[in-house]
């Protein structure tokens, strides 16, 4: 059993002991902890207000009952929006002006995950600073229960994703008509969650495109590996081809990644989701832009190609959010597929990414991917990962990686990330969210790629303790 705690929540496999899995007490202590870390955080208020959302999961609707439980036991009123995305849950606190909001969701992970992702009054994640304040308040269950009359009340608010869709159609750089006008024909991969529900009512309700969809009941029961990643998308590249589409869509559970199939199948490249949407936001707005160390450096040349400046950070949406703030950014994310526009929210959102590139798309007379994605400079990249075992420590892995390189230039800041000449790099570090160590490999030759990758995965293995 797993059971994650980081700055993107929690999350954890299902089933087995107290402490070692994600089990109802811990979706009762880690709510309870947060409503308390809230009312610290937002002082003297007489009533507080958290909205509530879930992704498709098949245990997601049974442990919503324990959040609305806990959060009416603990004096907190409760807004639920039932099936959802994240960054719906992010856009319903902002417009309800609540103190808070918590997602149930783990994400990209297999259905045998569940977490809770848990956003502050600005519809953000938790910064690394309040989440060690919540997680002090866990440790030491400084939790304070509501007498009999003071129970906090439960709304249901049905429709948020039409809300969420209808915000970010009044953003100046989301063209509708033009979309509209395309007429585009959409293959789209709903991983049997809530994209499944909102991505079609974007496309079809609002942009009039024609959808095929694949995937998009939301019962939990996926269909395939839902993290958004080429080796799991081989049905919806085929598909795609097969039915003539201009274009296919995939998202994760929780619909804060989006990736993009190209019209001969091809797939697009989740690198590429915020590179051609930067291109498009730099071609109207001037500003830097920000993603993380193991984004590819094609979105450094585009940058670089506009004239604006370019900054990384370590992985993780709310690392992004606050160098995006510092900076004043203009567009930032993910090269997971992650794009994060400041002019709508700052956090990770799938619906806009894909207004924001069926819009350049539509502005480019309807531009084959293919075709667009050669704008782009091209390099070749790995992701690999490997299972740490739970009494495995990645500190002596990257020690005995760190002395093997230590000629050549190092970046510490996450993990490890070596450079090399001619824009050759390899980034190792240990997951955000499972027991896992990420090694990606990038380079402009496919050839070059391929030898950095067997020859660290070799020095990796060969360190495990």
């Amino acid at each position: 059993m797993i059971l994650v705690k980081s700055s993107s929540g929690i999350r954890g496999t299902l089933g087995g002991k107290v402490g070692k899995g994600f089990s109802p007490i811990e979706i009762i202590k880690f709510s309870a902890g947060y409503v308390s870390w809230m009312k610290k955080k937002y002082k003297n208020k007489n009533k507080y207000l958290i909205v509530l959302g879930r992704d498709g999961r098949t245990t997601s609707s049974i442990f919503q009952q324990f959040l609305v439980i806990t959060f009416q036991s603990l004096g907190v009123n409760v807004i639920d929006i039932g099936l959802s995305t994240t960054p719906t849950v992010g856009i319903a606190i902002i417009n309800e002006k609540a103190d808070g909001g918590v997602m149930l969701t783990a994400s990209h992970n297999p259905k045998n995950w569940n977490g809770l992702k848990m956003f502050n009054s600005q519809g953000e994640f938790l910064s690394e600073k309040d989440f060690k304040k919540l997680f002090y308040i866990i440790e030491k269950e400084y939790f304070r229960f509501a007498s009999f009359d003071q129970l906090g009340n439960y709304f249901y608010r049905k429709n948020y994703i039409h809300k969420h869709i209808e915000i970010i159609l009044s953003l100046p750089l989301v063209d509708k008509e033009i979309i509209k006008k395309s007429r585009f024909k959409i293959v789209v991969d709903g991983i049997n969650s809530t994209g499944g529900i909102a991505v079609p009512i974007l496309l079809e309700k609002y942009f009039g495109a024609k959808v095929i969809k694949m995937h998009c009941i939301p019962h939990g029961d996926f269909i395939h590996n839902p993290e958004p990643i080429e080796k799991n998308l081989k049905s919806i590249c085929k598909k795609v081809s097969e039915v003539k589409a201009d274009l296919g869509i995939s998202v994760d559970p929780d619909v804060d990644r989006v990736v993009f199939i190209c019209e001969n199948g091809d797939f697009f490249g989740e690198e590429y989701t915020l590179v051609s949407i930067s291109d498009y936001i730099l071609d109207n707005k001037i500003g830097s832009v920000v993603s993380t160390f193991s984004s590819s450096q094609a979105l450094k040349d585009l940058s670089i190609n506009k004239g604006v400046t370019f900054y990384s950070t370590s992985v993780g949406e709310i690392h992004v959010v606050k160098k995006m703030k510092e900076v004043k950014a203009v567009i930032g994310g993910e090269g997971n597929g992650g794009i994060i526009y400041p002019d709508l929210r700052y956090g990770r959102d799938a619906l806009v990414g894909i207004a924001l590139f069926l819009t350049y798309i539509a502005k480019l007379s309807k531009i084959p991917l293919t075709k667009l994605k050669k704008r782009y400079s091209n390099y070749f990249m790995s992701k690999k990962k490997i299972r740490l075992s739970p009494n495995q420590k990645i500190g002596k892995i990257l020690e005995n990686i760190k002395k093997i390189y230590q000629g050549e230039k190092m970046n510490l800041k996450d993990g490890i990330k070596i450079h090399f000449l001619n824009k050759e790099w390899i980034h190792i570090r240990k997951s955000n969210t499972e027991n896992i160590i990420r090694i990606y490999i990038e380079s402009p030759s496919r050839k070059r790629m391929n030898f950095l990758e067997k020859k660290i995965l070799y020095e990796v293995k060969k360190n495990y303790d």
